[in-house]
């Protein structure tokens, strides 16, 4: 695991982590972008090198699978990413890491993991426990959607590590991921008050829940339709020689579908269930979309709120 320690700001402490999987290198050169493009830290200033608890703020850039970066594979041993809390005395490599990373994130404001997959755009992030420093990355970024993974995984790094969302930023492989997830990390930066060379700006975003996983068997997968399009009832949303997935209730959307991106799994079914209000815009709660339609018909909320309503649908 490599450290990389930058300037920050304001007094926030906030981090970035590329390559938590080997074989996602947008992370990796975002990560090695910043570290290239932020100040160094000046050790005078009490910003707290090497997990120390200064009270200046600090900008952390990880890179945490090195030995998986190095051989462009997913992981070593064990997925990094399924391994949290993890065990220091691990045999497993990615196991054992899991608490180093861990360590090296105790204490921060904001975490930022960047993450690409096979699966189509649009970009969208991640949750698992909603804090008002969740609420500001998340309004804060470039995405329309963020995924509430509070009742799936618990082994992942947003499920154990305080105030931190994962992003997918793209396609892996694709230049278009880099320079997303690159503009992603300063709207992140800019939210948290780690980087002040403009305001920073936030919108409503729509909130998917995470429900369940689709299972793949084997033979040619197909999957109809695309992440948070709506599925009609009936409708068949993946298929391969053992499975065909036929959706039985309206209100269902993909989340990470993809023929070939898992081996065992065509993605996850999820709902929209609202919309997450910027920072004073409301509380520190997702918004149904029955209460931002009564807003928008009473004419509280202004035009601009009508194409925000739009988007939780």
């Amino acid at each position: 695991m490599q450290t990389i320690d930058r300037e920050s700001a304001g007094s926030a402490r906030v981090a970035i982590v590329g390559g938590i999987h080997g074989d996602e290198p947008a992370g990796v050169r975002i990560v090695e972008r910043l570290a290239a493009e932020l100040p160094p830290l000046d050790p005078s200033d009490g910003g707290g090198i090497d997990g120390g608890t200064g009270s200046e703020g600090l900008v952390r850039l990880i890179l945490a699978n090195e030995p998986a970066i190095e051989a462009e594979t997913r992981y070593t041993d064990a997925d990094l990413n399924r391994s949290f809390p993890g065990d220091a005395d691990s045999e497993e490599y990615e196991r054992a890491l899991a608490p180093r990373l861990a360590a090296a994130l105790e204490g921060f404001d904001a975490v930022l993991a960047l993450h690409t997959s096979h699966s189509a755009p649009p970009p969208f992030a991640i949750f698992s426990d909603l804090t008002a420093s969740v609420r500001r990355t998340v309004t804060g970024l470039p995405v329309d959607h963020v995924v509430d993974a509070s009742g799936l995984r618990s082994t992942t790094l947003d499920s154990t590590i305080p105030h931190t969302v994962s992003i997918e930023v793209g396609r892996q492989g694709s230049e278009e991921a880099v320079e997303f997830g690159y503009e992603a990390c300063l709207a992140f930066l800019r939210v948290h008050g780690a980087l002040a060379d403009e305001p920073p700006t936030f919108s409503e975003t729509t909130v998917v829940k995470g429900s369940e996983e689709v299972p793949k068997g084997g033979g040619e997968p197909h999957v109809h339709f695309a992440n948070f399009e709506a599925i009609p009832a009936g409708a068949v949303f993946a298929e391969d020689d053992v499975y065909t997935h036929r959706v039985e209730e309206s209100g269902v959307v993909p989340i990470l579908a993809s023929e070939n991106g898992y081996d065992d799994i065509f993605g996850m079914y999820g709902r929209v269930t609202g919309v997450l209000k910027p920072p004073g815009e409301g509380d520190l709660r997702v918004y149904s979309r029955d209460e931002r339609r009564g807003a928008d018909e009473s004419g509280e909320t202004g035009e601009n709120s009508a194409d925000r309503s739009e988007r939780a649908e």
